[in-house]
């Protein structure tokens, strides 16, 4: 019963952690000739209250979730 419950988080975990991914900009998107990657301007010194700022967070925070449970779900614990 725990093993299905936990392969349906981590299915769900997936396809969340999926989501957030393809909705973040790249990291070459405003790389311009003019002073496009530069970290003194307003987005770069605020990028981590900004909505990309809490995409880049709760991706990592989902990919760690991620692991634990690929972990817990291969180990012999579960089964």
């Amino acid at each position: 019963m725990l093993v299905k419950i936990l392969s349906i988080v981590m299915i769900v975990v997936s396809i969340v952690l999926t989501t957030l991914v393809l909705l973040q900009e790249g990291k070459s998107a405003g790389l311009g000739a003019i002073g496009g990657g530069s970290t003194d301007t307003y987005w770069g010194k605020n990028k981590g209250r900004s909505k990309e700022g809490k995409l880049e967070l709760l991706t990592k925070i989902l990919a760690f979730v991620f692991f634990v449970l690929a972990a817990i779900l291969a180990s012999k614990w579960v089964k």
